[in-house]
């Protein structure tokens, strides 16, 4: 690594040297470039992914700028994974990135997602996010899934032979809850947050995940809940 490489890494600090060098040869493949997807692909940027796939089908619009990153007034109109591999490529330009730039579906989920390290869901539907967690599962890939709403947002962690998740989601009805409630700003940077330790921990082999639980937070009345099965 290059000396400005290793100065640029010092401060991550809950790492060594050896373990920085293994982040740069993972891989790590984040579905939608939005209001969560745009924190999470900032952050697990400035902590040194080695490759990123960005999966998003959508462009900008006037609506995406009160909460999505990458979202600005020069982007509107533009590919939202295509801003997001300008943007890392701006922080870090050793970094490698991979965009698809089409709306993950059943067809095309293996070729996307087959060879990542782990998978980070930054989805807004249940439907996609069902058709997401049955390819992670057939592709044997550990998925850090997150969602929010409002003041409201929950993550989990979620490996192949998991099923507590699956079962929450296909016990819920895709009201697109966003949609009706919206989201701040605070929100997806809160909860994006936690899936990128969640994603760090995957990776490093470290800590204790929320496989098979579900944490919920509320901003408005500063709660945390764990549900397990």
């Amino acid at each position: 690594m290059m000396h400005e490489q290793k100065d640029r890494y010092q401060r991550n600090g809950i790492v060594s040297y050896e373990e920085q060098l293994l982040m740069k040869q993972k891989k790590v493949c984040v579905i939608g470039c939005g209001g969560l997807g745009g924190y999470i692909i900032e952050m697990l940027t400035r902590f040194g992914i080695g490759t990123m796939t960005v999966v998003d089908g959508d462009v900008f619009d006037a609506t995406n700028l009160n909460r999505q990153l990458l979202s600005t007034l020069n982007t509107l109109g533009k590919s939202k994974a295509f801003t997001a591999a300008e943007r890392v490529e701006n922080i870090d330009s050793s970094l490698t990135v991979q965009v698809v730039a089409t709306v993950l579906d059943r067809e095309n989920a293996s070729d996307i997602l087959k060879g990542h390290d782990v998978v980070v869901d930054a989805l807004d539907s249940n439907s996609a996010r069902l058709i997401l967690l049955d390819a992670c599962r057939d592709l044997d890939i550990p998925l850090v899934h997150g969602a929010i709403g409002g003041w409201f947002g929950q993550v989990s962690t979620v490996f192949p032979e998991d099923e507590f998740i699956r079962s929450r989601v296909r016990g819920m009805a895709n009201k697109g809850i966003e949609k009706q409630i919206g989201n701040p700003s605070f929100t997806p940077a809160c909860i994006a947050s936690i899936q990128v330790a969640e994603v760090v921990k995957v990776l490093l082999g470290r800590g204790e995940l929320l496989r098979e639980k579900i944490m919920f937070i509320d901003l408005l009345n500063n709660e945390i809940e764990i549900l397990d099965k």
